[in-house]
């Protein structure tokens, strides 16, 4: 009987493999792929943690320097460094990012790799350094255009704005940062016309291909209606409408198809790449990336991979809020890449134009990490914010139950209790809006302080409200979150939707979204889209949902609940500011002190060198 070679390497090496309480199936399995290729227990287990680096956003695992014993990896010493560069695993670069061998796994100065994100590290980084090297125009923008454009508000607020849409002309990369409320869909609007202007006048008259896109559907679908509704305040401004001049241009900006990265890109399946790619461009003048803050290292390469060198490619989000649930936090090393170079192709809006007042020292606090200032703008912030310590489940319940006798007034008020006929979109918007009047976030998924348990609790206690739904898994004002998107009903993951119950007494569940034949037209040029309960795609309930989940949502009150230990590795200063800044005129934070603190000190920035790269 024959013996296979690699199995018995294998198997000589299992009383080597390394490994750590917090590693995943994954990283064991790495390990010994590793130790079966021939690699020592060192690399086994440095790419081991590499591996779960990745899985916590890294795309790096630094082994000198900065950043040494992240995650908790030992540190290794000098010898077992000189050791590594030894391994034939193992490709160190030399005077160039290029210079490598084909290897699944590369040290760069201190930092370790798996070969596939250093690969997307280095090709991105290729990318966005030749966009910075800007293009010809012919089409700068006078003060008398930017007065047009901006209904000659010449005021400090909109001062940003028209910064932004006189700087971008001339540039193949540009970055529009700014956090909720500051306006930066009504500057990408104008952008768009400035942009549209100069292309046709560089290609004798003819209009841009203008691609419009984001990572989410939801977030596309924002884009696209905010964008609707900025033309026709464009359009219809009582005292400076848009001069006829612009308005082909504006059209321009409106026939721009709106989508997915992944639909933009024509993906194939998560293994089988896209339709569009270098070989392969897009057909694009113009591309605006949207929530740019969400998109991962390899999704941004795949992006510039398919991008014209001729495009403009305009990223567009809030750097400083929780960066995507894949690898990297790009928009924010691209930011910090350009602000390094003197600034030229970003500018950063600041003004509020939604929140409240008294809520903007407190959003400003959470973002630069000023832990006093913290808690001195929340003191100081009257009813606008209110921080309650909660430091038990009990406390949380006790909470709830308050929090739900206001959700109740207001589905109330908005008729979400009361029988809804079928031909009245106007009531069922009614409905719709007040879900947005209030919103419960959480830090965590799953336990006593997680969304789901939030969320059941809320429900429990409106079903009790209503004898005849206590058991009942529909009832009136159930909300609900769409977690998979679903090509068939054109619903999308984040997606929330209100059930209702018509004259019949029947239950109706009511989603708002675009275009589609058999919806019902609204004053707001939107679609409601009406289902029986059982045919709602997969979701979950949406009174309670993740930090996470709401990013690029806003609501008139938030409450954001932290877990009460401290020492909970989800705490982070970019958490915080997330949550915090959904909230447009009332603040409820419940947390206890130590995990407030915890959050503000913890940095949640990811290792990679893309930034450098950049430069």
């Amino acid at each position: 009987m024959s013996t296979n070679p690699s199995y018995v390497h294998f198997r000589q090496n299992q009383a080597d493999l390394p490994s750590a309480p917090c590693w995943r199936p994954l990283e064991r399995s790495v390990a010994r792929w590793v130790l079966s290729h021939g690699g020592s227990p060192l690399l086994a287990e440095v790419a081991a943690w590499a591996s779960f680096a990745d899985g916590q956003g890294d795309s790096a695992l630094p082994l000198r320097g900065d950043g040494i014993g992240r995650h908790g990896m030992r540190t290794l010493t000098a010898t077992e460094l000189a050791a590594l560069t030894c391994e034939p695993l193992l490709s160190v670069t030399g005077a160039s990012d290029s210079d490598v061998n084909n290897t699944p796994f590369v040290l760069d100065q201190d930092d370790f790799y798996l070969r596939r994100n250093f690969r997307n590290e280095v090709v991105v980084g290729d990318h966005l350094r030749l966009r910075r090297h800007g293009r010809p125009t012919v089409a700068a923008l006078s003060t008398t255009d930017i007065d047009a454009l901006f209904q000659h508000d010449r005021s400090d607020a909109a001062h940003a704005q028209r910064e932004a849409v006189r700087q971008v002309l001339g540039t193949s990369l540009f970055v529009l940062n700014g956090g909720p409320g500051t306006g930066k869909t009504t500057t990408v609007l104008r952008m768009l016309l400035a942009l549209s202007r100069e292309h046709a006048a560089l290609h004798t008259g003819d209009l841009p291909v203008i691609q419009l896109c984001a990572p989410t559907g939801k977030a596309a679908q924002r884009l696209a209606q905010a964008l609707r509704t900025g033309a026709d305040a464009l359009r219809g401004h009582p005292q400076h409408p848009l001069p006829d001049a612009w308005l082909p241009y504006l059209e321009s900006a409106l026939s721009a198809q709106t989508s997915t990265v992944h639909r933009l890109l024509g993906s194939r399946g998560a293994s089988n790449g896209f339709v569009w790619h270098a070989d392969n461009p897009l057909n694009a003048d113009i591309v605006v990336l949207d929530e740019a803050s969400m998109i991962d290292l390899a999704l941004l390469r795949a992006l510039l991979d398919a991008l014209p060198a001729h495009a403009v490619l305009v990223l567009v989000g809030d750097a400083d809020q929780l960066s995507s649930v894949g690898t990297g936090s790009v928009l924010l090393d691209i930011a910090n890449a350009i602000a390094q170079q003197g600034g030229a192709g970003l500018v950063r809006l600041q003004h509020s134009f939604r929140a409240h007042h008294t809520l903007l020292p407190i959003n400003e606090a959470a973002r630069a990490g000023d832990t006093a200032t913290l808690f001195s703008a929340l003191e100081h912030a009257g009813d606008a914010a209110h921080w309650l310590p909660l430091t038990s489940a009990s406390m949380l319940r006790q909470q709830l139950a308050l929090w739900v006798q206001a959700l109740c007034s207001t589905l109330h008020n908005a008729g979400a209790f009361s029988a809804v006929p079928r031909d009245d979109p106007a009531m069922v918007l009614r409905a719709l809006a007040a879900l947005r009047q209030q919103q419960v976030l959480c830090a965590l998924r799953e336990g006593d302080f997680g969304a789901y348990a939030v969320n059941d609790a809320i429900e429990e206690s409106l079903r009790k409200a209503n004898a005849e739904y206590a058991d009942a898994v529909w009832y009136p004002g159930r909300a609900v979150m769409i977690s998979h998107n679903d090509n068939s009903t054109g619903l999308f993951n984040g997606d929330v939707g209100i059930c209702l119950r018509d004259e019949s007494g029947g239950m109706q569940v009511w989603f708002e979204r675009h275009s589609t034949p058999t919806a019902l037209t609204t004053d707001a040029g939107l679609r409601l889209v009406r289902l029986n309960p059982g045919s709602v795609p997969t979701h979950r309930g949406a009174f309670a949902m993740t930090i996470h989940k709401s990013q690029g949502s806003e609501y008139e009150q938030v409450a954001v609940l932290l877990p009460p230990d401290a020492d909970n590795p989800i705490l982070s200063r970019q958490l915080l500011y997330t949550g915090i800044s959904r909230a447009k005129t009332r603040l409820q934070l419940w947390s206890t002190e130590p995990a407030l603190t915890a959050a503000m000190r913890r940095d949640a920035g990811r290792r990679g060198a893309l930034a450098r790269r950049i430069r």
